[in-house]
């Protein structure tokens, strides 16, 4: 599965007030839930809250990735937040983090949770991208950017 097919400009928003990393958890939480029916914000809230406390998912360079599996989900699903001013969210940089691509998969989806947890590193750390990303003003253009995006080329 590409990043790209989990997509979706609805489960988006841009230039959200950055208060808190509780408060960002909450909110892609929300988002999560509305493609999850069997699930509730506070049931996403407390598996991203609970991966949180195993060891922080900001990547540095602005960017956290929270993550986690859950039995009720059929497949993997995301959510993207990017925040108006960067928060603390325990990167390995110690950067503020204001991109936030949220990620959930299945419990029996090991594999596949960690393929697509190396795109998004890869992603990530595109410089360009991030910027891309941060300059989105409308969750249609943050969308297209993860479709558009494509590996750096090295040249010799």
């Amino acid at each position: 599965m590409d990043i790209a097919d989990l997509i979706d400009p609805q489960r988006i928003r841009c230039g959200v007030e950055g208060s808190s990393k509780k408060r960002s958890l909450e909110d892609l939480s929300r988002l999560l839930a509305t493609v999850a029916p069997d699930l509730t914000s506070e049931e996403i809230f407390e598996s991203l809250i609970g991966r949180e406390r195993l060891g922080g998912t900001g990547l540095g360079h602005g960017v956290a990735i929270p993550h986690g599996r859950l039995a009720a989900l059929r497949e993997p699903v995301a959510a993207i937040i990017t925040l108006d001013k960067g928060i603390d969210f325990d990167a390995a940089d110690k950067q503020p983090v204001d991109l936030l691509f949220a990620l959930l998969v299945p419990t029996d989806a090991a594999q596949e949770h960690l393929e697509l947890l190396a795109q998004l590193a890869r992603m990530f750390n595109d410089p360009g991208f991030r910027e891309r990303l941060r300059a989105c003003h409308d969750p249609a253009d943050a969308a297209r950017q993860f479709r558009l995006w494509q590996p750096r080329r090295d040249t010799a």
